[in-house]
């Protein structure tokens, strides 16, 4: 079950930091919109498009990494202070309750929203560029794959924490400036030394 987690965390991790690029992206075309709009007023038909597919695409291949990383929004104020046995059980009860039905029916109903696409050959009405679309219809398939991958190591977290007693952690690759913060103040340590 560990080697599993593992594989999926740097799995995740891969997509994750891979589509993240993306945001790079989405500044220089927005940037360039804004330029050539207001210096040359010369708008282009496709960046609106464009700036949406980008986005879309970080938001569904960054969800199994921030998954893995324990990201997604949760009721934590009654949740964290239970023994980690009890979250674990509860966690494994709502993975397969809601996780597990609902991103599998994402996965096959993107898979036939994506297909209809492709075979259509669609385009974007938003704008008289007519960007092709299908591609980023297959996103969605691609992503709910990767959700199930993660998911299932998720479970494994459960089980090992309902086993141990303790959560297996997950790989360790981006901190969040609060947690810095906590740490740091709780060391006693000059924090602006601890962020940089």
């Amino acid at each position: 079950m560990l080697a599993y987690i593992r594989f999926a965390d740097r799995l995740s991790a891969w997509f994750g930091h891979a589509f993240a690029w993306l945001i790079v992206l989405m500044t220089l075309g927005t940037s360039y919109e804004v330029l050539v709009r207001y210096m040359f007023n010369a708008p282009t038909p496709w960046s609106f498009d464009v700036s949406f597919i980008m986005y879309g695409t970080l938001f569904m291949m960054g969800g199994a990494y921030t998954l893995s990383r324990g990201g997604h929004v949760r009721g934590d104020f009654i949740y964290r202070a239970w023994p980690p046995r009890w979250q674990a059980r509860v966690d494994l009860v709502l993975y397969c309750i809601f996780f597990f039905p609902g991103v599998l029916a994402l996965v096959i109903i993107g898979w036939k929203y994506a297909a209809r696409s492709w075979g259509l050959g669609e385009v974007s009405v938003n704008s008289p560029a007519g960007i092709p679309i299908f591609q980023f219809k297959s996103v969605i398939v691609a992503a709910g794959l990767l959700l199930v991958i993660q998911g299932i190591a998720q479970v494994f977290r459960c089980i090992l924490c309902i086993r141990d007693g303790h959560w297996t952690p997950p790989l360790e690759d981006v901190r969040e400036t609060d947690e810095i913060l906590i740490e740091a103040a709780l060391q006693g340590e000059d924090l602006t030394r601890m962020i940089k």
